[in-house]
């Protein structure tokens, strides 16, 4: 049974290239299109993808808001986000927030079968300069994700992108005070005594080159 896709972009030619693509592979097909974020929610409220694709930068809407909604309200459906902006700006935030995957749109022709089947496997696809980005950061910090919860890690990583208590706070549709709270635990957990501390160590950890 084919794999059903959604594809969000606001360019008929480009949502064309990429349904031609994606039809000529005998284990995926696209059973709708749409052009902003109202029209893909009622997409993948009618259709029930298996995995949508989506333009980070909509005419009308944001593709940010259509990763969030669709993570909150469709789980189990698998969202890939194409976007002209360089990985290292949005990557990691779009996958905190519920993204499977990102490409950017200069690697498209190279890159989507490959992509789609892998978070279809339920697998995040990352490019390899993304890969080595986490990795080195990773082990240059005591294994940090054993250490802080799912949660806190997105709160740690918006933190070092320089978003405040409130932002946080909308970008995860959680509460001020959640979000506070979630700061107090981190602060706890990494030895760290003061939010100035917290900052620092947020952008250091967010920022931290590959290799």
């Amino acid at each position: 049974m084919n794999a059903r896709i959604v594809i969000v972009d606001d360019h008929p030619i480009v949502r064309q290239g990429l349904k031609l693509m994606i039809n000529a592979e005998q284990d995926l097909s696209v059973v709708g299109e749409a052009k902003n974020e109202a029209e893909a929610r009622d997409q993948v409220r009618d259709l029930k993808p298996d995995a949508v694709i989506v333009d980070l930068t909509l005419g009308d809407g944001d593709g940010f808001n259509v990763v969030r909604h669709l993570h909150a309200h469709y789980p189990e459906t698998k969202v890939l986000v194409l976007s002209m902006h360089e990985e290292s700006v949005y990557a990691e935030r779009l996958l905190a927030e519920g993204a499977s995957g990102y490409i950017m749109k200069q690697a498209v022709t190279d890159q989507l079968i490959t992509a789609l089947h892998t978070v279809l496997r339920g697998e995040l696809y990352l490019s390899d300069t993304l890969q080595q980005r986490i990795s080195a950061r990773e082990s240059g910090d005591g294994d940090l994700r054993r250490r802080l919860s799912v949660r806190e890690l997105q709160v740690l990583s918006l933190i070092g992108d320089g978003q405040g208590t409130r932002e946080i706070a909308d970008a995860l549709s959680l509460s001020v005070k959640t979000i506070e709270s979630h700061r107090a635990a981190i602060k706890r957990k990494l030895g760290l005594e003061t939010s100035a501390q917290l900052v620092q160590y947020a952008i250091k950890w967010h920022g931290l080159p590959a290799g």
